[in-house]
């Protein structure tokens, strides 16, 4: 019984200061965390060939510095660039990201964002919309260089 007893506070001990610790403030985990403001981004409608840019802002919530490792779209047709630089924590970083809008049609493409984040270290963004088609011009179009009658 007297065995059980000592558990009992022992027990109770530990639980109390692992309470206060939490308390107090003081992180559990060590390392960096990634945030970002929003992971999915529609377009919408968007002229073909327009210059359609998007970028995606993040923070490190954690306590130690933020690597970006390689960053990468799920197409040719999505190009993300993006700091090398550690993020301190609390800072804000940027993953900007252009699409090709020379192809007409749906958008559905990922950028896949890996880094030395402890909560999630692969991190999937996701932009959407549609291209409208190349517009036609009221102009006859002549390709042997001679003149349009």
């Amino acid at each position: 019984m007297k065995n059980f007893i000592s558990y009992a506070i022992a027990s109770i001990l530990i639980g109390a200061s692992a309470f206060s610790a939490k308390a107090q403030g003081e992180p559990i985990e060590k390392g960096p965390k990634i945030t970002f403001e929003k992971e999915i981004h529609d377009y919408g409608e968007v002229k073909y060939d327009g210059d359609e840019y998007y970028t995606f802002i993040l923070q490190n919530i954690g306590n130690e510095p933020l690597v970006l490792g390689e960053v990468r779209g799920s197409c040719s047709c999505t190009v993300p660039e993006w700091s090398k630089s550690p993020i301190a924590p609390g800072e804000k970083g940027e993953i900007r990201v252009k699409y090709d809008t020379r192809k007409p049609g749906a958008i559905n493409k990922t950028v896949t964002v890996m880094s030395n984040a402890i909560n999630t270290p692969t991190m999937v963004l996701r932009i959407k919309g549609n291209v409208l088609p190349m517009p036609t011009s009221g102009s006859p179009v002549n390709n042997s260089g001679a003149p349009v009658e």
